[in-house]
């Protein structure tokens, strides 16, 4: 099968018939089911944002080439406010991704460069602000063709003075709440990212980011883990891969040195063997916070090395 997702495959083979899907299964040696390694394709994206100011033509053809079939858009390379980006601008990025053979995977980098918008924030009326650009990152997102908001922004996020974790996971979930209808609207998931406590004082471990996910109590709000982030928890990136696979919808892949996947000491290959395990049909997106190797080196480095992982043993 092509790069499909586990429920859209259900669906293709609920619609053909259970012929089908038994043809499917005879493919397979004589008394071997399908499983979790079947399911898996690897789709990779990459981050736009680690192109710096090439057009974004420039940029999406070089992912293209590159083996890429993604791209995750960080909204401030385009404007500080989404809201200042008007549908003619929305058309020409889709259909400059489309032209390039790419899938806009989704946003990240939610909140950078805006201003009055936090998640935990004490005060209403800046809750309820946030909420309303939820909803407005949803719809562009949305516009791009893309399904995920992938909420980083630790800034953004961070438990101010005299706000305990019991009040600020309240005022998050009642943020997120607030913009379920729009997600559903615009047929977009929210992706909760767990970041290091070095740079956020809220949701700096996958399970406290499961138990925010909990509480929401939505299938428009789950989980996405990065390798940058895993490498500051007490469990190794494979373990937590397969203790929360239920939750998990995307992964950023990187190196805690901050550059790309194999450009330091961080070993993907029991890392990809936790996601093939667990049948993971979600994006594999490349972010990189430390560009110094250059954006064509990180590019082509990040997702060859990545595949010559996936091509040995675990």
């Amino acid at each position: 099968m092509a790069a499909e997702t586990r429920r859209s495959f259900v669906k293709r083979a609920a619609a053909a018939g259970a012929g089908a899907a038994l043809g499917m299964a005879a493919a397979k040696p004589a008394g071997q089911a399908l499983g979790a390694n079947d399911m898996f394709r690897a789709r990779f994206a990459v981050c736009n944002e680690m192109f710096g100011d090439w057009p974004f033509d420039r940029a999406f053809a070089l992912a293209a080439a590159c083996g890429y079939q993604g791209v995750e858009i960080a909204p401030f390379t385009i404007a500080n406010n989404v809201t200042d980006i008007p549908t003619a601008r929305r058309t020409e990025i889709r259909r400059q991704a489309e032209k390039a053979g790419l899938k806009v995977a989704g946003l990240h980098w939610l909140l950078a460069k805006t201003k009055g918008f936090h998640l935990t924030h004490p005060d209403t009326a800046v809750r309820r602000k946030t909420a309303e650009y939820l909803a407005a990152l949803a719809r562009f997102c949305g516009d791009l063709g893309g399904k995920l908001l992938i909420f980083g922004s630790p800034q953004q996020r961070n438990l101010r003075k005299g706000v305990d974790r019991e009040q600020g996971t309240q005022h998050a979930v009642e943020v997120v709440r607030a913009a379920l209808p729009a997600l559903e609207k615009a047929d977009v998931t929210l992706a909760m990212e767990p970041l290091s406590p070095k740079i956020t004082n809220f949701l700096s471990t996958a399970a406290e980011a499961v138990d925010l996910i909990k509480r929401i109590d939505s299938p428009r709000c789950r989980l996405i883990l990065d390798c940058n982030a895993m490498a500051t928890e007490s469990s190794p990136h494979a373990d937590l891969i397969r203790r929360h696979r239920q939750w998990l919808v995307h992964f950023h892949a990187n190196d805690p040195n901050s550059q790309g996947p194999g450009f330091g000491d961080l070993d993907f290959v029991p890392i990809l063997a936790a996601l093939r395990d667990i049948a993971y049909s979600g994006w594999i997106s490349v972010e990189v916070f430390d560009y110094a190797p250059g954006p064509e080196r990180l590019a082509r480095e990040s997702i060859r090395y990545m595949k010559e992982c996936l091509a040995k043993p675990k």
